[in-house]
């Protein structure tokens, strides 16, 4: 399993804009690239970081080749409320303790 952690530093006023299409898009990759779901933490008022799964680094690459072009849009509307984004780690699974 292959976990990515990505940071998004969010522009004011357009928390509401960047969660509502985090949340489209973390569906559309869900169905079409085979994610095994994200999550999406708030670190403080613009900072937030997002912990995404997949069950090999083979389906993580060839997401964006799965996505129907609608999922582009929501890209665009996502990243488009953000200051920045960052893949900050992309990690390989050894163990798995979480209930």
């Amino acid at each position: 399993m292959i976990a990515v952690i990505i940071k998004f530093k969010v522009k004011p006023n357009q928390e509401k804009v960047f969660v509502d299409n985090w949340k489209k898009l973390t569906q559309f990759i869900y169905k079409y690239g085979n994610s095994l779901g994200s999550r999406l933490h708030k670190e403080d008022n613009l900072n937030y970081i997002a912990y995404a799964q997949w069950p090999d680094k083979e389906t993580l690459h060839s997401t964006e080749s799965e996505l129907p072009i609608e999922a582009l849009e929501v890209r665009r509307r996502m990243r488009g409320a953000c200051e920045s984004v960052e893949k900050l780690l992309e990690l390989e699974l050894i163990e798995d303790l979480l209930k």
